[in-house]
């Protein structure tokens, strides 16, 4: 009993902390640009972070050590490399340009960005891209509350409805108190809070496991479980092939960050364009540092198992939750340990929250701002306009509550999809705006509409045909969307005005 009030007040105390941040910046978000963009004076640590937070969810903690524990070495080592190298050419490329031509152009969200760069008069992009977003990122968002729900009540009992709703009220509640700032604010802190779980993690599960040796012998025994050319099943103890196709389509998680609404909008908000070089090197060093740790996790809890000092899995759905029972058996052996296991069950939430109040913010500025005031052309005052701002927050958090009200509900395959559908429908638009001049409007619409709808039909039909059209939707659907994009365009006139201006 002991223990586990310790870690109910550790996550009390760290909740608590999230609405704090939210009071501290409640001041200071006059107009909608300090409501959403944080009037574009983040520093560059705050940038790095809050970008990679938001991006990694509770896939970091949960997602990686389960598919590393249950299948081996390849799976996540080709994902993990994918996004790595996103994370960087995003950094590198895409960055300073978006933050130059956002302020040239004076957008301060992503659709309203696109209808400028193209001259789009009648906002048309503005329209369909804020459709986009709200489409894809509600039930994401939705997907985040229903963690935070399974979390409480896997630990504690707590009823799932309950847990998720005071989840998501904490999380409307700081964002609509402080809006950007407070979101990215909060974003650095639990980025420390999962960095910290993530070590602390791995140290105990390796002395639980008997040491590093036994660790690495205990998986060494599985077939194929250390091969990036093959694939372990748990289930029959054998290998099976790892083909070059499905390595090619891990490795297209990559491509989904140049189309990520809510890292595209942290470059818009640095203060300081030159600090841009920063920021890369932290992101990329976090990114790359906490996947590989928590691949290890995946590694070490199997070691774990073998000891049988927590259960054996052998679905993914179970092994997910690894370091859950890992925090539970820390917290039996005492008090301070107790505190400690609060800690990591405080980073699983911590990187849940990170991206869900990233995209909370996202769906709200797509509809109060991109849909409401710039495609519909309702003209609001600045205090008008961020309560609008507000109350949108309000009552998309309570339809992404509606939506994951069932806990046996699959929420969290959306995930990928939703990272598809932005990767495909935004990340070519984005690349062809910043680097190619004859990009048109019409282009960007077709590539983006092509995009999404690709992004469907090869996740719910293309792919059951099994084969190499089994493939991560998101590969097809961006080539698709690019081919597109750059034939129309050249089918079209350039939009020498905007480009002109943008090059001054």
């Amino acid at each position: 009993m002991t223990a586990q009030v310790c870690l109910i007040i550790t996550i009390a105390l760290y909740l608590v902390m999230m609405i704090v941040v939210g009071i501290i910046f409640s001041k200071g978000n006059e107009d909608t640009g300090d409501f959403y963009l944080g009037g574009r004076k983040l520093g560059p640590f705050v940038t790095a972070m809050s970008a990679e937070a938001s991006d990694m969810s509770s896939w970091l903690l949960m997602g990686i050590p389960g598919l590393a524990y249950i299948s081996g070495l390849a799976d996540p080592f080709w994902t993990i490399l994918g996004l790595a190298l996103g994370t960087y050419l995003n950094w590198l490329f895409v960055a300073k340009k978006v933050r130059k031509q956002t302020e040239i152009l004076g957008a301060i969200t992503v659709p309203e960005y696109f209808s400028k760069r193209f001259g789009d008069k009648k906002n048309i992009l503005t329209c369909i891209s804020a459709l986009i977003i709200v489409v894809f990122f509600i039930p994401y968002t939705a997907s985040g509350f229903a963690a935070c729900g399974k979390l409480f009540n896997t630990l504690f009992g707590v009823n799932y409805l309950l847990a998720m709703v005071v989840s998501a009220i904490i999380i409307a509640l700081y964002c609509t108190m402080g809006g950007f700032k407070a979101v990215c604010t909060t974003d650095l802190i639990q980025s420390i809070c999962m960095t910290i779980a993530l070590f602390i993690v791995i140290l105990f599960g390796i002395n639980q496991a008997g040491g590093l040796d036994a660790v690495i012998d205990n998986a060494k025994d599985l077939p194929g479980f250390f091969s990036i050319t093959s694939v372990h099943d748990a289930t029959t103890n054998s290998a099976s092939p790892y083909s070059a196709i499905t390595a090619i389509s891990m490795l297209a998680w990559g491509l989904g960050y140049f189309g990520m609404p809510h890292i595209l909008i942290r470059f818009m908000a640095i203060g300081d364009v030159n600090k841009i070089k920063t920021s890369r090197r932290v992101a990329s060093v976090w990114v790359v540092i906490s996947m590989a740790v928590a691949l290890l996790i995946g590694i070490v809890g199997l070691g774990m198992s073998a000891t049988g000092v927590i259960p054996t899995f052998t679905n993914t759905a179970d092994s997910e939750r690894v370091i859950i029972h890992i925090a539970n058996l820390m917290s039996s052996y005492g008090l301070f340990p107790a505190i400690i296991a609060g800690l990591i069950l405080a980073g699983i939430l911590a990187a849940t929250m990170s991206t869900a109040d990233s995209q909370l913010l996202a769906s709200a500025s797509a509809i109060s701002s991109d849909l409401i005031q710039t495609f519909f052309g309702k003209k609001l005052s600045d205090e008008v306009s961020v309560k609008v701002a507000k109350i949108t927050v309000v009552l998309i958090s309570v339809v992404a509550i509606f939506i994951a009200r069932d806990p046996n509900s699959s929420v969290f395959s959306i995930v990928s999809f939703a990272w598809a559908g932005f990767g495909a429908a935004f990340g070519p638009v984005v690349l062809l705006a910043l680097f190619w001049k004859r990009s048109t409007m019409a282009g960007a619409l077709s590539g983006m509409i092509t995009g999404a709808v690709v992004v469907f039909l090869w996740k719910y039909v293309i792919s059951g045909l099994g084969g190499a059209f089994a493939i991560y939707e998101l590969l097809p659907a961006f080539l698709l969307a690019l081919i597109v994009n750059v034939i129309v365009s050249l089918c079209t006139k350039a939009p020498t005005e905007v480009v002109e201006k943008l090059s001054e």
